[in-house]
């Protein structure tokens, strides 16, 4: 079943996913549907994503519990409720703005969707690019790299502090401008069906998209744990603002294990989620954890 399966989910699974999903969320949004939708779409986006890793794995061994299967669904939780409470909180965030803004509110509703997902791809891109130079903000951002595989629900395994500056660098742009209520809400499901994709297990493909679009085969070279290798493709969305930044970088030659993934610099990083929530803290915890002089073996 699953060999007939494979070639469905290869081409079809990213389409079913930036489109089916996503394009359900703004047409619901638009339609004024309640919050509920959202968590209803979130739910089948997971269990789609949990699906197709299992019909089509780029690594078996990534569909195995390494250990965070628990952690990774606390990361996820916390840091989804997170992004619902800044949707719920857009209208009083918004009456402190002075004025109506400049939000194109004449615009068709899926346009106005689109230019919310370019703008915020702009702030979280730089803000994930200073996380990487900054040695506070690496200091959180290093939760994430610490992962030892890629799969779905990984991409919200980030220090809920790192995700609300990143939340802050995407959205406040936005609220200075008038974004209506449901478009931010259409923008959150976006961010999770996007971060679901960008760390996929599943096998698929989209092409030359895939020099244009911020999906998996661009971000795994992002996880690469030796000096300066993982300080590229930094885009949430797409890869607009890596190109433009001169950080894009993509191998298709390039086969990814665990052993490539993680902290050269910080092998030990604390694996559990409340040790998680303090190493930013601790005088352990690297300011950056990329080594200038590690070996750059296998890029």
């Amino acid at each position: 079943m699953f060999s007939i399966a494979r070639p469905l989910v290869r081409y079809g699974y990213a389409p079913a996913m930036l489109l089916g999903v996503d394009g359900a969320g703004i047409a619901l949004a638009a339609a004024g549907a309640g919050k509920i939708w959202l968590i209803v779409l979130l739910a089948g986006a997971v269990a789609m994503s949990f699906t197709v890793e299992r019909i089509l794995p780029y690594q078996d061994s990534w569909n195995t519990s390494h250990g965070d299967a628990g952690r990774d669904t606390v990361h996820c939780i916390v840091n989804e409720l997170l992004i619902l409470a800044g949707v719920a909180a857009v209208p009083v965030l918004a009456a402190l703005v002075p004025g109506d803004g400049i939000w194109p509110r004449g615009w068709p509703f899926v346009g106005q969707a689109l230019l919310a997902i370019l703008v915020a791809d702009l702030g979280i891109t730089l803000a994930h690019y200073a996380s990487h130079r900054v040695g506070l903000l690496w200091r959180f951002h290093a939760v994430h790299h610490s992962v030892q595989r890629f799969y779905g629900l990984n991409g919200m395994m980030k220090h809920p502090l790192h995700q609300t500056v990143e939340m802050i660098a995407g959205v406040s742009p936005l609220l200075l401008a008038g974004i209506p209520v449901p478009v931010a809400a259409a923008l959150s499901l976006a961010v999770a069906v996007q971060l679901l994709l960008q760390h996929s297990n599943a096998d698929y493909r989209v092409g030359p998209l895939r020099h244009v679009l911020a999906l998996n085969e661009g971000h795994r070279f992002h996880h690469l744990k030796w000096a300066g290798i993982g300080d590229v493709n930094f885009g949430l969305f797409t890869l607009i603002w890596d190109h433009a930044l001169g950080t894009y970088s993509y191998d298709p030659r390039r086969r990814f294990t665990s052993a490539d993934l993680g902290m050269a610099a910080h092998p030990d990083y604390p694996s559990g989620y409340l040790a998680q929530l303090a190493a930013p803290f601790t005088s352990q915890s690297q300011p950056h954890a990329f080594l200038p002089n590690a070996p750059e073996t296998g890029a």
